[in-house]
């Protein structure tokens, strides 16, 4: 079974690389920003984490579900310190599998937290890479400024 693709937006690009980049069956990962759009709406560019992942060692549900715990999903635009829309939690979905994983947890989520996730599930239409000095940050630096759990405090699977 061939690598897949996950993205995820939960704020700080920076410390959502660290935290999915120690899980086992992650790949490879990459940050910017991505686009798409609900049917309806354009949701802007969004800070996001691109995960190559191996789904005969984690599957997709699995990542959604750490996605869950790595942030604030029922925050509207705001993670932490940071706000605006391009900070806010998203899940773009690169087919219709993963769309219907995605608003399934979603709708799980929702019925086992006091608060709803504000998470967007949104179909992928691209990702706009950030420069190298934004890829693998905390890895290069050492630190990272935003909410995200730090790499040794993440959950693994």
């Amino acid at each position: 079974m061939p690598n897949q693709l996950a993205t995820f937006g939960a704020g700080c690009f920076w410390g959502s690389e660290a935290y999915f980049r120690g899980i086992d069956g992650v790949i490879d990962t990459r940050v910017g920003h991505s686009t798409g759009t609900d049917g309806s709406t354009d949701p802007g560019r969004i800070e996001v984490v691109q995960v190559d992942f191996d789904p005969t060692v984690l599957s997709y549900r699995t990542l959604i579900e750490l996605f869950w715990k790595s942030h604030d999903p029922t925050a509207f635009d705001r993670q932490g310190d940071e706000a605006g829309e391009g900070v806010r939690s998203a899940i773009f979905t690169h087919d219709s599998q993963q769309y219907s994983a995605a608003t399934e947890l979603k709708a799980h989520f929702n019925a086992n937290s006091p608060l709803p996730a504000t998470t967007q599930v949104i179909p992928f239409v691209e990702l706009e890479l950030a420069d190298e000095k934004h890829q693998r940050y905390v890895e290069k630096n050492g630190y990272h400024a935003c909410s995200i759990p730090a790499a040794s405090t993440r959950q693994t699977t």
